[in-house]
């Protein structure tokens, strides 16, 4: 299932602390298009049991819905930044037609 790096992490982490005492995670979920690409959703919910599969990513828990389950199967989320002084969450995911593998340098 997706897992997290420990940027993006602490980056929910700081979002969840503003989430009123709740049982709250982030939920991931992707949306295959008609065209074939991935549109990803995310945001702080609520934790359904028996609904969601969840996970715990350094400290953070994660859900996700069941038809989001094998589109999101090895998948990470990132938080990096892409210019200076701008961050943003990026998926890497093997099964999203545009994925292009990070390569070492």
């Amino acid at each position: 299932m997706i897992k997290l790096t420990e940027s993006a992490a602490k980056q929910v982490e700081a979002s969840l602390e503003g989430a009123n005492g709740r049982e709250t995670a982030l939920r991931i979920a992707v949306k295959k298009m008609d065209d074939g690409k991935f549109q990803y959703l995310m945001g702080l919910d609520e934790i359904k049991e028996g609904v969601d599969f969840s996970i715990v990513s350094h400290g953070v828990t994660v859900v996700v819905d069941k038809d989001s389950q094998a589109l999101l199967q090895g998948a990470t989320l990132d938080y990096v930044e892409l210019e200076p002084g701008e961050f943003h969450f990026i998926f890497m995911n093997p099964n999203d037609p545009d994925y292009v593998p990070v390569r070492d340098e």
